[in-house]
């Protein structure tokens, strides 16, 4: 009766055993992977669409990270070999392209989504004539200004650099707001600002790099272009709104959509910041006015841009949720909120956005160029110059603090 007793219980606990190993097995076959991001704004749609990813895909967990200071972070992971599995890495940047000459990305291909893209949208980022990027959206940076103000004043929008100009004077005339919203305390909020500048009066992107980046060490001049440009930079000297000086980011959009600046320079990721601020007016943007007519640019680059890691351990689950991420009716959720040109077919964009279309209507066309820093090493610093020509504008020490930063990649 005792060994009857004994084998019950053997036989029950071994059954037991054989369910924990089952449920362990059905836990072992569920996989993690990290999706890091550099959009803060895009943060809660994002994680909608994991959410959705997730239940469309139960063996996957998809670690959202979203963090302050993304690109800092990122090229700190990067150099540790801490690489996340699916990166939203910037195809158009020097470290985007080290890393995939070095082998540190895989290659993207169809089963990754390549195949929902637009003909031609990864052309402008092959390496080595080697795919290794996902780009859903553009951005494209101009001037937002506020519409019903401009009515009200009879302000125009400005096509030429002159009429620039004349707008600003007669904002500070009137006296009721400021004419730029800015964060001077964000040093990379003004880097579109700076390089249309030198794409404005250089004559485009090459006219640009050729002095800036393609030049002799040393050969960055005081001359009249650089004087033109530093002209542009002053625009916004003392020009902006109370505080502007220790303005981050948010603080510029809360003062444009506040209405205490009549404009705000910023990329047209700004939009869905400055939408949740309710401002109680119509707003619109413009392109950065050249010297003459029809001489005027918008600068950007691949914005939602996702790679895959080398180093992953998850790749095949990783791009699939790439896949997923470039699908139209998935990506028109996010098109929704942040209204950014996307390369991504079937996505319903007619008659949306109208606020940025003044700017995005040039989206892959030859006024849409791509960001100078696409030749350059680096580009932190030219923030940091950036900011300081406009709070104390001086040709020659412009001259000797660019010529400083890029002889070292020249």
């Amino acid at each position: 009766m005792k060994m009857k007793t004994f084998l019950k219980c053997a036989s029950v606990c071994a059954f037991a055993s054989f369910l924990v190993a089952c449920g362990n097995a059905g836990s072992s076959d569920k996989v993690e992977i990290e999706f890091f991001s550099q959009k803060p704004e895009m943060q809660a749609t994002l994680q909608e669409m994991i959410n959705d990813f997730e239940k469309e895909n139960p063996t996957i967990d998809v670690k959202f990270s979203s963090v302050p200071d993304a690109g800092t972070v990122l090229k700190t992971r990067m150099a540790n070999n801490e690489a996340p599995d699916v990166i939203n890495i910037y195809p158009q940047n020097a470290d985007f392209k080290a890393y995939a000459a070095d082998g540190r990305f895989l290659e993207i291909g169809d089963d990754a989504g390549l195949s929902h893209l637009k003909d031609g949208a990864v052309t402008p980022y092959l390496v080595n004539e080697k795919n290794y990027t996902l780009p859903l959206t553009a951005n494209a940076y101009g001037i937002y200004y506020n519409k019903d103000k401009f009515k009200e004043l009879g302000l125009e929008v400005p096509t030429t650099y002159a009429e620039f100009v004349a707008l600003v004077d007669k904002i500070k005339a009137d006296g009721s707001a400021a004419p730029f919203a800015l964060s001077l305390n964000d040093a990379w909020s003004l880097n579109g600002y700076h390089q249309l500048a030198w794409v404005t009066v250089a004559g485009g992107f090459d006219g640009a790099e050729d002095i800036l980046i393609r030049s002799a060490k040393g050969a960055i001049q005081d001359d009249a272009t650089t004087k033109a440009v530093l002209e542009r930079l002053q625009l916004l000297t003392d020009n902006g709104q109370k505080g502007a000086t220790g303005a981050l980011y948010a603080d510029a959009v809360a003062a444009f959509a506040a209405g205490d600046a009549l404009m705000l320079p910023q990329g047209t990721w700004a939009a869905t910041a400055v939408n949740q601020q309710e401002p109680e007016f119509e707003y619109g943007m413009f392109t950065f006015p050249g010297d003459k007519e029809g001489g005027d640019y918008t600068i950007g680059a691949a914005d939602l841009a996702l790679s895959v890691s080398a180093e992953s351990e998850h790749p095949e689950e990783s791009k699939k949720f790439l896949e997923y991420l470039s699908r139209p009716e998935v990506m028109q959720k996010y098109y929704d909120v942040d209204g950014s040109p996307t390369s991504v077919e079937g996505v319903d964009t007619e008659g949306k956005f109208e606020e940025t279309a003044g700017v995005t209507q040039y989206a892959f066309t030859d006024k849409h160029v791509v960001w100078l820093q696409s030749e350059w090493e680096s580009e932190e610093e030219f923030w940091n110059i950036t900011v300081e020509a406009v709070k104390n504008p001086n040709s020659g020490e412009l001259v000797k603090k660019l010529n400083a930063f890029f002889d070292p990649m020249k």
